[in-house]
Protein backbone atom coordinates (compact mmCIF):
# COMPACT_ATOMS: atom_id res chain seq x y z
CA UNK A 1 0.00 0.00 0.00
CA UNK A 2 1.70 3.70 -0.97
CA UNK A 3 1.02 5.80 1.58
CA UNK A 4 2.08 9.40 1.77
CA UNK A 5 2.90 11.30 4.79
CA UNK A 6 0.69 13.32 6.36
CA UNK A 7 -1.66 10.23 5.93
CA UNK A 8 -3.47 9.69 9.33
CA UNK A 9 -1.98 5.54 10.50
CA UNK A 10 -4.17 4.49 14.04
CA UNK A 11 -2.45 1.05 15.65
CA UNK A 12 -4.52 -0.66 17.88
CA UNK A 13 -3.14 -2.70 21.21
CA UNK A 14 -0.64 0.74 20.38
CA UNK A 15 1.42 0.29 24.16
CA UNK A 16 2.70 -3.35 22.84
CA UNK A 17 6.74 -3.27 23.07
CA UNK A 18 6.86 -3.48 19.28
CA UNK A 19 3.48 -1.52 18.88
CA UNK A 20 5.07 1.56 20.82
CA UNK A 21 8.01 1.34 18.80
CA UNK A 22 6.03 1.31 15.41
CA UNK A 23 4.33 3.89 16.30
CA UNK A 24 7.31 6.28 16.49
CA UNK A 25 9.17 5.01 13.55
CA UNK A 26 6.14 5.90 11.43
CA UNK A 27 5.72 9.14 13.68
CA UNK A 28 9.33 9.73 12.42
CA UNK A 29 8.37 9.40 9.23
CA UNK A 30 5.48 12.37 8.79
CA UNK A 31 2.54 9.75 9.60
CA UNK A 32 -0.16 11.41 11.75
CA UNK A 33 -0.66 8.30 14.61
CA UNK A 34 -3.38 7.93 16.78
CA UNK A 35 -3.79 4.52 19.10
CA UNK A 36 -5.59 2.51 21.69
CA UNK A 37 -5.09 0.54 24.23
CA UNK A 38 -6.98 -1.01 27.21
CA UNK A 39 -4.23 -0.85 30.19
CA UNK A 40 -1.01 1.26 29.66
CA UNK A 41 1.53 1.31 30.94
CA UNK A 42 5.60 2.26 31.18
CA UNK A 43 7.80 2.42 29.84
CA UNK A 44 5.93 2.76 26.99
CA UNK A 45 3.04 4.49 27.77
CA UNK A 46 5.68 7.57 28.74
CA UNK A 47 7.42 6.85 25.31
CA UNK A 48 3.98 7.69 23.44
CA UNK A 49 3.70 10.49 25.68
CA UNK A 50 7.11 12.01 24.88
CA UNK A 51 6.11 11.48 21.32
CA UNK A 52 2.69 13.58 21.29
CA UNK A 53 0.85 10.13 20.66
CA UNK A 54 -2.36 9.68 22.61
CA UNK A 55 -3.62 6.51 24.13
CA UNK A 56 -7.28 6.19 23.18
CA UNK A 57 -8.78 3.80 26.33
CA UNK A 58 -10.80 1.00 25.89
CA UNK A 59 -10.76 0.12 22.75
CA UNK A 60 -14.40 0.27 21.48
CA UNK A 61 -15.85 1.40 18.10
CA UNK A 62 -15.67 4.58 18.11
CA UNK A 63 -11.97 5.14 18.33
CA UNK A 64 -11.85 4.81 14.45
CA UNK A 65 -14.13 7.93 14.06
CA UNK A 66 -12.87 10.11 12.31
CA UNK A 67 -12.15 7.51 10.01
CA UNK A 68 -8.06 6.57 9.57
CA UNK A 69 -6.29 5.91 5.74
CA UNK A 70 -5.23 2.62 7.48
CA UNK A 71 -5.02 0.73 10.88
CA UNK A 72 -2.60 -1.49 11.98
CA UNK A 73 -3.49 -4.60 14.22
CA UNK A 74 -1.54 -5.74 17.33
CA UNK A 75 -1.18 -9.66 17.99
CA UNK A 76 -3.28 -8.80 21.41
CA UNK A 77 -6.52 -8.09 19.85
CA UNK A 78 -9.40 -10.71 18.84
CA UNK A 79 -11.60 -10.38 16.23
CA UNK A 80 -14.63 -9.99 18.74
CA UNK A 81 -12.72 -6.98 20.19
CA UNK A 82 -14.83 -4.15 19.93
CA UNK A 83 -12.43 -1.94 17.46
CA UNK A 84 -11.57 -4.55 15.27
CA UNK A 85 -15.42 -5.68 15.11
CA UNK A 86 -15.81 -2.45 13.71
CA UNK A 87 -13.03 -2.59 11.53
CA UNK A 88 -13.76 -5.67 9.95
CA UNK A 89 -17.17 -3.98 8.87
CA UNK A 90 -15.35 -0.83 7.56
CA UNK A 91 -13.88 -0.62 4.29
CA UNK A 92 -10.53 0.12 5.91
CA UNK A 93 -7.19 -1.03 4.44
CA UNK A 94 -5.45 -2.88 7.47
CA UNK A 95 -2.18 -5.33 8.28
CA UNK A 96 -0.46 -6.48 10.83
CA UNK A 97 2.90 -5.26 12.80
CA UNK A 98 4.83 -8.08 11.41
CA UNK A 99 3.81 -7.15 7.86
CA UNK A 100 3.83 -3.61 8.71
CA UNK A 101 7.28 -3.26 9.56
CA UNK A 102 8.28 -5.51 6.57
CA UNK A 103 6.86 -3.42 3.77
CA UNK A 104 7.21 -0.53 4.98
CA UNK A 105 10.57 -0.34 7.63
CA UNK A 106 12.81 -3.24 6.76
CA UNK A 107 12.35 -3.49 2.98
CA UNK A 108 15.17 -4.97 1.30
CA UNK A 109 17.75 -3.69 3.82
CA UNK A 110 20.47 -6.24 5.48
CA UNK A 111 17.93 -7.30 7.96
CA UNK A 112 19.42 -8.57 11.28
CA UNK A 113 16.51 -10.59 13.45
CA UNK A 114 17.38 -11.42 17.31
CA UNK A 115 15.61 -14.63 18.24
CA UNK A 116 15.09 -17.11 21.10
CA UNK A 117 13.21 -17.98 23.77
CA UNK A 118 15.41 -15.64 26.28
CA UNK A 119 17.68 -12.73 25.74
CA UNK A 120 16.36 -10.91 22.87
CA UNK A 121 15.61 -7.68 24.10
CA UNK A 122 18.96 -7.82 25.69
CA UNK A 123 20.85 -8.77 22.41
CA UNK A 124 19.05 -6.45 19.81
CA UNK A 125 20.10 -3.59 22.45
CA UNK A 126 23.61 -4.60 22.23
CA UNK A 127 23.79 -5.29 18.72
CA UNK A 128 21.74 -1.78 18.14
CA UNK A 129 24.01 0.19 19.77
CA UNK A 130 27.58 -1.50 18.57
CA UNK A 131 26.27 -1.07 14.99
CA UNK A 132 25.66 2.88 15.98
CA UNK A 133 28.68 3.08 17.32
CA UNK A 134 30.89 1.69 14.47
CA UNK A 135 28.76 3.93 12.10
CA UNK A 136 26.98 1.82 10.55
CA UNK A 137 23.48 4.00 11.00
CA UNK A 138 21.40 1.29 11.21
CA UNK A 139 17.61 1.74 12.20
CA UNK A 140 16.31 -1.15 15.14
CA UNK A 141 13.01 -2.17 16.73
CA UNK A 142 13.91 -3.45 20.18
CA UNK A 143 11.33 -4.76 22.77
CA UNK A 144 12.10 -2.62 25.41
CA UNK A 145 13.69 0.60 25.64
CA UNK A 146 17.93 0.77 25.55
CA UNK A 147 19.31 3.49 27.96
CA UNK A 148 21.86 3.78 25.37
CA UNK A 149 19.12 5.38 22.86
CA UNK A 150 16.25 6.23 25.64
CA UNK A 151 13.64 4.66 23.33
CA UNK A 152 12.90 1.44 21.83
CA UNK A 153 13.03 2.72 17.90
CA UNK A 154 14.96 4.56 15.60
CA UNK A 155 14.40 4.82 11.62
CA UNK A 156 17.38 3.57 9.28
CA UNK A 157 19.86 5.73 7.58
CA UNK A 158 21.88 2.99 6.14
CA UNK A 159 21.63 -0.41 4.87
CA UNK A 160 21.14 -2.55 8.09
CA UNK A 161 17.83 -3.11 10.38
CA UNK A 162 18.29 -4.36 13.46
CA UNK A 163 14.84 -6.30 15.15
CA UNK A 164 13.89 -8.37 17.69
CA UNK A 165 12.14 -11.26 16.59
CA UNK A 166 9.03 -12.50 18.22
CA UNK A 167 8.02 -16.15 17.79
CA UNK A 168 4.57 -15.20 18.88
CA UNK A 169 1.97 -15.43 16.58
CA UNK A 170 1.36 -12.18 13.94
CA UNK A 171 -2.43 -11.27 14.50
CA UNK A 172 -5.65 -12.88 14.59
CA UNK A 173 -6.27 -12.75 10.56
CA UNK A 174 -2.67 -14.59 10.47
CA UNK A 175 -1.42 -17.46 12.89
CA UNK A 176 2.32 -17.29 11.64
CA UNK A 177 5.25 -16.40 13.54
CA UNK A 178 5.89 -12.64 13.79
CA UNK A 179 9.82 -13.41 12.79
CA UNK A 180 8.77 -14.96 9.34
CA UNK A 181 7.46 -11.33 7.92
CA UNK A 182 10.85 -9.62 9.21
CA UNK A 183 13.12 -10.63 6.10
CA UNK A 184 15.66 -11.86 7.69
CA UNK A 185 19.22 -12.06 6.59
CA UNK A 186 21.19 -12.21 9.37
CA UNK A 187 19.80 -14.56 12.49
CA UNK A 188 21.27 -14.95 16.37
CA UNK A 189 19.37 -17.52 17.77
CA UNK A 190 19.83 -17.27 21.31
CA UNK A 191 17.66 -19.93 22.73
CA UNK A 192 15.00 -22.50 22.25
CA UNK A 193 12.57 -23.46 25.04
CA UNK A 194 8.84 -24.06 25.49
CA UNK A 195 6.87 -20.83 25.95
CA UNK A 196 3.77 -19.23 25.19
CA UNK A 197 1.92 -21.92 25.95
CA UNK A 198 -1.22 -20.30 25.52
CA UNK A 199 -0.58 -20.34 21.60
CA UNK A 200 1.78 -23.69 20.98
CA UNK A 201 0.77 -26.75 22.58
CA UNK A 202 4.37 -28.35 23.25
CA UNK A 203 7.68 -27.87 22.69
CA UNK A 204 7.66 -29.22 18.96
CA UNK A 205 5.14 -26.69 18.41
CA UNK A 206 7.86 -24.17 19.97
CA UNK A 207 10.42 -25.93 17.69
CA UNK A 208 8.06 -25.93 13.99
CA UNK A 209 8.15 -22.30 14.74
CA UNK A 210 11.80 -21.81 14.89
CA UNK A 211 12.36 -24.09 12.14
CA UNK A 212 10.38 -21.18 9.52
CA UNK A 213 13.39 -18.82 10.46
CA UNK A 214 16.16 -21.33 9.86
CA UNK A 215 14.63 -21.77 6.58
CA UNK A 216 13.79 -18.05 5.63
CA UNK A 217 17.32 -17.56 6.28
CA UNK A 218 19.20 -17.44 3.44
CA UNK A 219 21.96 -19.18 1.61
CA UNK A 220 24.35 -16.18 1.38
CA UNK A 221 22.88 -14.73 5.08
CA UNK A 222 24.48 -15.67 8.38
CA UNK A 223 23.27 -17.38 11.00
CA UNK A 224 25.04 -17.47 14.44
CA UNK A 225 23.40 -19.80 17.13
CA UNK A 226 24.22 -20.81 21.13
CA UNK A 227 25.62 -24.39 20.15
CA UNK A 228 25.15 -25.97 23.81
CA UNK A 229 21.13 -25.43 22.97
CA UNK A 230 20.06 -28.93 22.22
CA UNK A 231 16.81 -27.84 21.09
CA UNK A 232 19.01 -25.33 18.54
CA UNK A 233 21.03 -28.40 17.55
CA UNK A 234 17.82 -30.55 16.72
CA UNK A 235 16.90 -28.26 14.02
CA UNK A 236 20.04 -26.86 12.39
CA UNK A 237 19.72 -29.21 9.49
CA UNK A 238 16.68 -27.12 8.49
CA UNK A 239 19.22 -24.04 7.95
CA UNK A 240 21.13 -24.05 4.56
CA UNK A 241 22.97 -20.69 5.29
CA UNK A 242 26.60 -21.21 4.44
CA UNK A 243 27.64 -18.94 7.49
CA UNK A 244 26.24 -20.67 10.02
CA UNK A 245 28.52 -20.29 13.09
CA UNK A 246 28.22 -21.41 17.28
CA UNK A 247 29.00 -19.69 19.74
CA UNK A 248 29.09 -20.72 23.67
CA UNK A 249 31.36 -22.52 26.11
CA UNK A 250 31.94 -25.51 25.27
CA UNK A 251 32.99 -27.43 21.56
CA UNK A 252 31.56 -23.84 19.75
CA UNK A 253 33.08 -21.88 16.89
CA UNK A 254 32.69 -18.97 18.71
CA UNK A 255 34.25 -20.26 22.14
CA UNK A 256 34.40 -18.31 25.40
CA UNK A 257 36.80 -17.92 28.21
CA UNK A 258 38.31 -16.76 31.14
CA UNK A 259 34.90 -15.13 32.25
CA UNK A 260 35.64 -12.93 35.14
CA UNK A 261 33.18 -10.41 37.28
CA UNK A 262 34.79 -7.34 38.14
CA UNK A 263 32.62 -5.02 40.12
CA UNK A 264 30.03 -3.62 37.54
CA UNK A 265 31.68 -5.28 34.74
CA UNK A 266 31.86 -8.37 32.97
CA UNK A 267 35.35 -9.68 31.43
CA UNK A 268 35.81 -12.64 29.32
CA UNK A 269 37.64 -13.77 26.15
CA UNK A 270 36.35 -15.35 23.22
CA UNK A 271 38.03 -16.91 20.12
CA UNK A 272 37.04 -18.26 16.28
CA UNK A 273 37.83 -21.73 15.38
CA UNK A 274 41.29 -21.28 17.51
CA UNK A 275 42.42 -18.24 16.18
CA UNK A 276 42.28 -15.14 19.32
CA UNK A 277 39.38 -12.38 18.91
CA UNK A 278 40.36 -11.10 22.29
CA UNK A 279 38.97 -9.48 25.54
CA UNK A 280 35.91 -8.27 25.69
CA UNK A 281 33.93 -5.87 28.75
CA UNK A 282 30.60 -5.93 29.27
CA UNK A 283 28.54 -4.11 32.18
CA UNK A 284 25.92 -6.57 32.61
CA UNK A 285 26.10 -9.63 35.03
CA UNK A 286 25.48 -13.63 34.34
CA UNK A 287 26.72 -15.96 31.74
CA UNK A 288 23.69 -15.46 29.58
CA UNK A 289 24.53 -11.60 29.04
CA UNK A 290 28.09 -13.10 27.98
CA UNK A 291 26.24 -15.19 25.75
CA UNK A 292 24.48 -12.38 24.32
CA UNK A 293 27.36 -10.28 24.05
CA UNK A 294 29.49 -12.84 22.46
CA UNK A 295 26.78 -13.78 19.94
CA UNK A 296 26.72 -9.80 19.06
CA UNK A 297 30.43 -9.97 18.78
CA UNK A 298 30.07 -13.03 16.38
CA UNK A 299 27.64 -11.32 13.92
CA UNK A 300 29.95 -8.43 13.80
CA UNK A 301 32.99 -10.50 13.16
CA UNK A 302 31.03 -12.04 9.92
CA UNK A 303 30.28 -8.51 8.96
CA UNK A 304 34.10 -7.29 8.69
CA UNK A 305 33.76 -4.45 11.53
CA UNK A 306 36.06 -3.68 13.50
CA UNK A 307 36.72 -5.50 16.45
CA UNK A 308 38.46 -3.27 18.48
CA UNK A 309 35.46 -0.56 17.52
CA UNK A 310 33.05 -3.13 19.11
CA UNK A 311 35.25 -3.71 22.41
CA UNK A 312 34.44 0.08 22.79
CA UNK A 313 31.05 -0.03 21.76
CA UNK A 314 30.47 -2.95 24.54
CA UNK A 315 32.08 -1.51 27.12
CA UNK A 316 30.05 1.52 27.11
CA UNK A 317 26.74 -0.36 26.64
CA UNK A 318 24.33 1.16 29.75
CA UNK A 319 21.95 -1.85 29.48
CA UNK A 320 18.21 -1.92 29.05
CA UNK A 321 15.07 -0.70 31.06
CA UNK A 322 13.44 -3.47 33.37
CA UNK A 323 16.55 -5.63 32.56
CA UNK A 324 18.38 -5.92 35.82
CA UNK A 325 17.52 -1.60 35.97
CA UNK A 326 18.83 -0.50 39.71
CA UNK A 327 15.62 1.19 40.94
CA UNK A 328 17.20 2.98 44.16
CA UNK A 329 19.09 1.89 47.01
CA UNK A 330 16.98 3.21 50.25
CA UNK A 331 18.67 2.86 53.70
CA UNK A 332 21.19 0.28 52.08
CA UNK A 333 18.73 -1.77 50.06
CA UNK A 334 19.20 -2.31 46.65
CA UNK A 335 15.99 -2.55 44.64
CA UNK A 336 16.48 -3.80 41.16
CA UNK A 337 13.54 -4.47 38.38
CA UNK A 338 13.87 -7.22 35.81
CA UNK A 339 11.51 -8.84 33.07
CA UNK A 340 12.17 -12.30 33.74
CA UNK A 341 9.21 -14.39 34.26
CA UNK A 342 9.80 -17.92 32.73
CA UNK A 343 11.97 -20.04 35.02
CA UNK A 344 14.91 -20.14 33.33
CA UNK A 345 14.75 -16.55 33.10
CA UNK A 346 14.13 -16.12 36.74
CA UNK A 347 17.11 -18.34 38.21
CA UNK A 348 19.61 -17.13 35.93
CA UNK A 349 18.87 -13.60 36.93
CA UNK A 350 19.10 -14.39 40.01
CA UNK A 351 22.21 -16.60 39.56
CA UNK A 352 23.71 -13.17 37.53
CA UNK A 353 22.97 -10.50 40.30
CA UNK A 354 24.19 -12.41 43.17
CA UNK A 355 27.60 -12.81 41.04
CA UNK A 356 27.49 -9.31 40.63
CA UNK A 357 26.24 -8.27 44.24
CA UNK A 358 28.07 -10.88 46.28
CA UNK A 359 27.33 -11.22 49.86
CA UNK A 360 23.90 -9.11 49.86
CA UNK A 361 20.54 -11.61 50.77
CA UNK A 362 18.29 -11.88 47.96
CA UNK A 363 14.53 -10.80 48.36
CA UNK A 364 12.72 -12.48 45.14
CA UNK A 365 9.25 -10.76 44.30
CA UNK A 366 7.18 -12.06 41.35
CA UNK A 367 4.36 -11.87 39.40
CA UNK A 368 2.98 -14.65 37.27
CA UNK A 369 1.76 -12.16 34.35
CA UNK A 370 2.99 -13.74 31.30
CA UNK A 371 0.15 -16.22 29.32
CA UNK A 372 2.70 -18.71 30.29
CA UNK A 373 3.41 -17.55 33.80
CA UNK A 374 -0.15 -17.85 34.52
CA UNK A 375 -0.65 -21.65 33.30
CA UNK A 376 0.56 -24.59 35.55
CA UNK A 377 3.16 -25.59 32.71
CA UNK A 378 6.07 -24.97 34.98
CA UNK A 379 4.42 -24.74 38.33
CA UNK A 380 7.15 -26.82 39.66
CA UNK A 381 10.16 -25.83 37.48
CA UNK A 382 10.37 -22.63 39.71
CA UNK A 383 11.35 -24.21 42.38
CA UNK A 384 14.61 -24.87 41.42
CA UNK A 385 14.70 -20.99 39.45
CA UNK A 386 14.16 -19.49 43.31
CA UNK A 387 16.50 -21.26 45.36
CA UNK A 388 19.01 -18.55 44.47
CA UNK A 389 16.99 -16.41 46.60
CA UNK A 390 16.88 -16.02 50.56
CA UNK A 391 13.50 -14.87 50.38
CA UNK A 392 10.63 -15.37 48.21
CA UNK A 393 7.39 -13.03 47.71
CA UNK A 394 4.45 -14.31 45.44
CA UNK A 395 2.08 -12.53 44.42
CA UNK A 396 -1.51 -14.22 42.67
CA UNK A 397 -1.67 -14.99 38.88
CA UNK A 398 -2.45 -12.19 36.93
CA UNK A 399 -5.96 -12.33 35.84
CA UNK A 400 -6.72 -16.22 35.06
CA UNK A 401 -10.50 -15.72 34.39
CA UNK A 402 -9.78 -17.24 31.01
CA UNK A 403 -8.01 -20.20 31.94
CA UNK A 404 -9.38 -23.48 33.01
CA UNK A 405 -9.14 -23.88 36.33
CA UNK A 406 -7.09 -26.92 36.20
CA UNK A 407 -4.88 -25.04 33.93
CA UNK A 408 -3.85 -22.27 36.48
CA UNK A 409 -1.03 -21.48 38.03
CA UNK A 410 -0.98 -21.54 42.05
CA UNK A 411 1.30 -18.96 43.76
CA UNK A 412 0.08 -20.98 46.95
CA UNK A 413 1.32 -24.25 45.47
CA UNK A 414 4.54 -22.88 44.70
CA UNK A 415 5.53 -20.86 48.41
CA UNK A 416 4.41 -24.16 50.08
CA UNK A 417 6.69 -26.10 47.94
CA UNK A 418 9.18 -23.42 48.65
CA UNK A 419 8.61 -23.90 52.10
CA UNK A 420 9.00 -27.99 52.34
CA UNK A 421 12.44 -27.46 50.51
CA UNK A 422 13.66 -24.70 53.88
CA UNK A 423 13.58 -21.66 52.07
CA UNK A 424 11.48 -18.82 53.34
CA UNK A 425 8.73 -17.96 50.80
CA UNK A 426 5.01 -16.68 51.26
CA UNK A 427 2.30 -15.80 48.31
CA UNK A 428 0.19 -12.72 48.75
CA UNK A 429 -3.13 -11.49 48.02
CA UNK A 430 -2.30 -7.86 47.43
CA UNK A 431 0.98 -5.48 45.81
CA UNK A 432 0.51 -3.84 49.70
CA UNK A 433 0.64 -7.18 51.51
CA UNK A 434 4.14 -7.72 49.47
CA UNK A 435 5.57 -3.89 50.21
CA UNK A 436 5.01 -4.36 53.52
CA UNK A 437 6.19 -8.60 54.04
CA UNK A 438 9.37 -7.18 52.47
CA UNK A 439 10.03 -3.87 54.37
CA UNK A 440 9.59 -6.04 57.47
CA UNK A 441 12.68 -8.32 56.71
CA UNK A 442 14.93 -6.56 54.20
CA UNK A 443 18.08 -4.81 56.46
CA UNK A 444 20.46 -2.69 54.54
CA UNK A 445 23.43 -4.38 52.51
CA UNK A 446 20.13 -6.41 50.76
CA UNK A 447 19.19 -6.85 47.11
CA UNK A 448 15.19 -6.91 46.35
CA UNK A 449 14.52 -8.09 42.62
CA UNK A 450 10.86 -7.33 41.44
CA UNK A 451 10.28 -9.66 38.53
CA UNK A 452 6.80 -9.36 36.29
CA UNK A 453 6.52 -8.63 32.63
CA UNK A 454 3.41 -5.94 33.62
CA UNK A 455 2.89 -2.86 35.54
CA UNK A 456 2.53 -5.14 38.83
CA UNK A 457 0.32 -2.52 40.08
CA UNK A 458 2.45 0.35 40.53
CA UNK A 459 5.23 -2.07 43.00
CA UNK A 460 7.93 -0.44 42.02
CA UNK A 461 7.41 3.07 43.52
CA UNK A 462 5.82 1.74 46.41
CA UNK A 463 8.54 -0.08 47.48
CA UNK A 464 10.93 2.60 46.99
CA UNK A 465 8.61 4.48 49.62
CA UNK A 466 8.25 2.14 51.97
CA UNK A 467 12.12 0.82 52.08
CA UNK A 468 13.03 4.91 53.06
CA UNK A 469 11.05 5.12 55.67
CA UNK A 470 11.12 1.46 57.09
CA UNK A 471 8.92 0.08 59.87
Amino acid sequence: MNLKPGSHIHLMGICGTAMASLAGLLKDRGFQITGSDSNPYPPMSTQLESLGISIMKPYRAENLNPKPDFVIVGNVISKTNPEAAELLKSDIPFTSLPQAMGEFIIEDRESIVIAGTHGKTTTTSLMSWVATELGVQPGFLIGGIAKNFSKSFQNPRGNYFVIEGDEYDTAFFDKVPKFTHYRPKHVILTSVEFDHADIYKDLDAVKSAFRLLLKKTPKNGTFLYWGEDANIRSLIADCLTVKKYSYGFQGCDYLISGTKTQGETTEFKVSFQGSDLGIFHVPLSGQYNVLNATAVIGLCHQQGWDLEKVKVALKSFLGVKRRQEVLGEPRGILVIEDFAHHPTAVKETLRGLKEKYPGRRVHAIFEPRSATSRRKVFQKDYVQAFKQSEFTYLAQAFDTSKIDESERFSSQELSQDLREQSMKAHDFATVDEIVNAVTGEAKPGDMVVVMSNGGFEGIYQKLLLSLEKGL
